[in-house]
């Protein structure tokens, strides 16, 4: 096989790993995973429109958690898009740059909830044990700077880790997963050691995981202590409620990657099977994520359900309002 240089390999297209499904469950196959995709965008987007639109959501803790959906919704539309074209085209080939901003898109995403939980664990640590100076330290500013640590840092780690396959030649052209990914470019590689890159990229990934955790922990420990020598009742109904579901999406996060990781170390799982695997942390936790906010959050619960009861009324309101203007009109 022929050598390419950098700047020849940015431009060739690369075939990408298809899987081996009957042609009959093809078609069916395709519609739940475009209705799974569907509901996934259409229960974020939900989420993210309330929070912009609805003024009692315009709180610093749902500043933060409007991150949440926003990175489910980059995560699942970078990686199922394409997939289920490619089950229905069979064409399984991907433009190199394409597959470069897709491998990008679907590590940010990755590190994306570990930031963000941690972001809104110290939002909560601070309103349930400070309550008294929550609105004096969680200003706009300190808000726009938790954001903007959460998004630089993942962004920037990302962005060291693919700038570090600039030095990798590649002499490969097929893709061994469904989707693009740094461990599946530097497997195009010419043989070459990519222990750095190796390194890297596990360093960060111990680093994030010590880093987001330990404040989850100290935030989450802090607030059960509130809870223990605080005896009223509806401060721990208050910590359970808002802390609950941001320890469920942290749970399944983790378990998920844990169950993904299992499956690539088994030497008997089949190719199928572990890629159907892989693209789990990309379905599950954009489809379980806003209904675990749905109905663990009672402030976007309540908005919504408030919301769609205006939506019911307000067409007989109209009516109301014509037939009464068809009757002044006939008065006159």
């Amino acid at each position: 096989m022929g050598k390419y240089s950098l700047n020849q390999t940015s431009t060739f297209d690369l075939k990408i790993f298809s899987f081996d499904i009957h042609p009959s469950a093809e078609y069916p196959i395709f519609i739940i995973g475009l209705l799974v995709y569907l509901f996934s965008v259409l229960s974020n987007v939900t989420i993210l429109v309330l929070i912009v639109t609805q003024r009692s959501l315009h709180r610093p803790m749902f500043y933060i958690l409007f991150s949440l959906p926003l990175n489910d919704l980059i995560g699942i539309t970078a990686m199922f898009p394409r997939v289920l074209v490619d089950m229905i085209t069979k064409k399984n080939t991907v433009y190199y740059p394409l597959c470069v901003f897709q491998a990008f898109l679907i590590h940010m995403f990755g590190g994306g909830p570990l930031f963000i939980l941690a972001a809104m664990a110290f939002d909560r640590y601070i309103a349930i044990c400070m309550p008294l100076r929550y609105h004096s330290i969680m200003t706009p500013i300190t808000v726009a700077g938790i954001l903007s640590l959460a998004w630089g840092l993942d962004f920037a780690i990302i962005f060291i880790l693919f700038l570090l396959q600039t030095r990798v030649r590649r002499c490969r052209n097929f893709i061994m997963t469904a989707y693009c990914s740094n461990v599946s470019l530097l497997n195009l590689s010419c043989g070459e050691d990519v222990t750095i890159n190796n390194i890297y990229g596990l360093t960060m990934t111990v680093l994030i995981h010590v880093a987001t955790i330990t404040i989850q922990l100290f935030s989450y420990i802090q607030i059960l202590l509130t809870c223990v020598f605080n005896r009223q009742s509806d401060a721990k109904t208050k910590a359970v409620n808002t802390c609950l579901a941001q320890i469920i999406v942290f749970l399944i996060f983790e378990m998920v990657s844990l169950f993904t990781l299992i499956a690539y170390r088994l030497p008997n799982v089949s190719t199928n099977a572990r890629n159907a695997c892989g693209m789990m942390i990309f379905l599950i936790l954009p489809v379980v994520n806003p209904v675990i906010y749905g109905m663990k959050t009672k402030d976007i619960r309540i908005t919504f359900f408030q919301l769609v009861r205006k939506m019911r009324v307000a067409p007989g309101r109209q009516s109301k309002v014509i037939c009464i203007t068809h009757s002044l009109n006939l008065s006159s």
